[in-house]
């Protein structure tokens, strides 16, 4: 029987990235995914890189920066090496709230500043923001607040593409359509995988199934999905940052569609878009940029981020040597794919960590949870 060095479970952003660190290496790796490698959650992300920190538990803010910091180098490397373009802006975002909450190093906006950035919001926001330079606490209070921060933002439907398509240029067997049920085991050391048409063999098992990281025997992990809705339009008013309000954000894309999103419902596996979910997303757009009003849907979609019950990732070996696990990582799987592929890769070939893996390890939760019939598990959720 074939054997690979490395079976990566999921074909997403955070399990072809991991595979194609591990076949730098020099490892046979083989990726293993369910339906279409960057199908789920990668392809229905919205594709902001927040590495601020804005919004994500404190322990994930040095993971979060330092990810976005060599973020330019590896969709670099991957458009080089696909030979497609991944859509990386760099104008950043304008960030609106009532409640002044913002991340450290955001650049306030004076009134006229706002309006030259966006001359597309709305004039009610506009006129409510201070005339001049202010801070969260200044006194009197104002109802809106708006400010910059240098972020980053791209389309993840074509990053996935660039991944998948560099993986294949490395030579990193990859397996779609068929669903890993459980882990093969021996002596206590992983030995590969059984799936629901055959089992593949590989010393080193990495479980990347986002959303189903959880559903895999012999070992249950605390991962559940939250489903986002989302929706993008056409032929509206041409934004140049990411625009964030306190109900929705706004994301241009290079080739003239607008992301709207995002919901976040713990509904279990259900992914059917809803309507009125979509109304009231295209309504709080309007709310901030009326000029949208102009604009025809042209999608809508809904998927499924893999949390966990303190909203960061699980990154670690797990009971069983050489069964792995990189998954549970919210709304920030995009942001932290190259992060995850460094640091899973240097513990995986035994080299010196270059960050703290203990916040995020597989032990942390107290009560191991036995792995029970996968379609039950399913409809616990």
């Amino acid at each position: 029987m074939k054997s690979w060095d490395a079976i990566v479970i999921g074909g997403g952003i955070i399990g072809l990235s991991l595979a194609i660190s591990l076949r730098k290496e020099g490892l046979r790796v083989l990726v293993v995914e369910r339906g279409e490698p960057g199908r789920e959650a990668s392809w229905a992300a919205a594709g902001m890189l927040v590495g601020s920190g804005f919004e994500m538990p404190s322990p994930l803010h040095a993971l979060a920066k330092e990810s976005a910091r060599v973020y330019p180098e590896f969709v670099h490397e991957l458009e080089d090496e696909s030979q497609m373009k991944v859509d990386l802006r760099d104008h950043g975002t304008i960030l609106i709230s009532r409640k002044g909450k913002f991340p450290e190093g955001a650049e306030p906006l004076t009134r006229e500043l706002l309006k030259s950035l966006e001359p597309e919001l709305s004039s009610e926001t506009v006129e409510r923001q201070s005339p001049a330079p202010i801070r969260v606490e200044a006194s009197p209070p104002v109802d809106i607040v708006a400010a910059y921060v240098h972020e980053r933002c791209l389309d993840p439907r074509a990053l996935v593409a660039a991944v998948a398509k560099a993986a294949h240029h490395r030579g990193v067997d990859i397996s779609s359509g068929t669903e890993v049920k459980a882990v093969l085991t021996s002596g206590g050391h992983a030995t590969g995988v059984q799936t629901d048409k055959t089992s593949y063999a590989g010393n080193i098992v990495i479980n990347c199934a986002g959303a189903w990281a959880g559903c895999i025997a012999p070992q249950k992990f605390p991962v559940r999905p939250i489903k986002g809705q989302m929706l993008a339009v056409v032929g509206g008013p041409k934004l140049k940052h990411v625009v964030r309000g306190e109900d929705v954000y706004l994301l241009p894309r290079s080739d003239g569609r607008t992301i709207i999103g995002s919901t976040l419902e713990d509904v279990g596996y259900n992914k059917q878009v809803e309507l009125n979910t979509i109304q009231h997303l295209f309504q709080a757009a309007l709310e901030l940029v009326p000029a949208i009003a102009k604009s025809r849907k042209h999608e809508d979609w809904a998927g499924l981020r893999p949390s966990t019950p303190d909203e960061l990732p699980i990154l670690g070996e797990t009971a069983t040597r050489g069964y792995f696990i990189a998954s549970g990582h919210y709304r920030d799987g995009i942001l932290l794919a190259p992060i995850t592929a460094q640091l899973m890769s240097e513990l995986i070939l035994h080299k010196p960590c270059s960050h703290d893996l203990t916040p995020y390890s597989p032990t942390r939760f107290p009560e191991p949870i036995h792995h029970g019939d996968t379609e039950s598990q399913r409809k616990a959720f």
